[in-house]
């Protein structure tokens, strides 16, 4: 894999055309008075349609008589347990993204012919931080009562928001620059994610849970530091 900005036939722009250039000017100048020049009646669309709608899927109702208990519980203290179990499905799904993100990355690493040569055991040692994590969030859910195999709206949600990532992650297209710069931003909203989570989890009342955070907030620092250590490396050494 070719991992080295190329110059090349990129037709996406306007001087890519300089016959037709003015004639699609002006076309575009024509065209515009057809379009609102204010978009409050898009907008008044879409609000209805935020009212109308129902929510990203929802929290499940505990199965087990140990859940109810818990929830009845934490209902009664004036909690809501609800958003500590969908935050910690959030983080669930991610984490488990995480592992196919870091595999993905692995395989372009070890396909890349030039460029930064990434340390194959410490991308291994991340991917599997990842799928450690996942085992704690698992348990976690399981000691609230909750099933960590349903989809949280905020799962649903992050799942969404990771798809990007992945198809630059597995595009063989994209250079290895390109899927580090990917990384670096899940590896920002991890760690702001976990930092989130051991706080609602300390305010929830679950301090051993909090405590527990501790680990992966350590890794996802490193996770953050290495991934942009190797982007930069990978960028100024390809502009030098």
């Amino acid at each position: 894999m070719d991992n080295t900005t190329a110059v090349g036939m990129n037709r996406t722009g306007l001087d890519m055309a300089p016959l037709s250039k003015d004639q699609l000017v002006e076309f575009a100048r024509e065209q515009a008075p057809r379009a609102p020049h204010e978009p409050a009646g898009l907008a008044e669309v879409r609000k209805q349609y935020a009212l109308e709608a129902d929510r990203v899927g929802s929290v499940p109702v505990p199965a087990s008589l140990k859940g109810v208990a818990k929830a009845a519980m934490g209902k009664l203290k004036g909690d809501n347990p609800e958003v500590l179990i969908d935050k910690l499905g959030e983080r669930l799904a991610f984490e488990r993204t995480g592992v196919r993100l870091y595999e993905a990355l692995i395989t372009k690493a070890g396909a890349a012919s030039q460029g930064p040569m990434l340390d194959l055991a410490q991308l291994q040692a991340m991917r599997d931080d990842e799928a450690s994590h996942f085992e704690l969030l698992t348990r976690c859910l399981q000691q609230l009562g909750a099933d960590p195999t349903a989809v949280t709206p905020c799962a649903d949600v992050a799942g969404v928001a990771a798809t990007g990532h992945l198809q630059v992650l597995t595009d063989p297209r994209t250079t290895l620059a390109q899927a580090l710069g990917s990384m670096l931003m899940v590896e920002l909203g991890d760690n702001a994610s976990w930092e989130l989570l051991a706080e609602l989890a300390r305010q929830s009342g679950h301090e051993p849970m909090a405590q527990a955070f501790a680990g992966p907030l350590q890794a996802e620092a490193r996770h953050l530091e290495t991934v942009r250590g190797w982007l930069r490396q990978a960028v100024l050494d390809e502009g030098g």
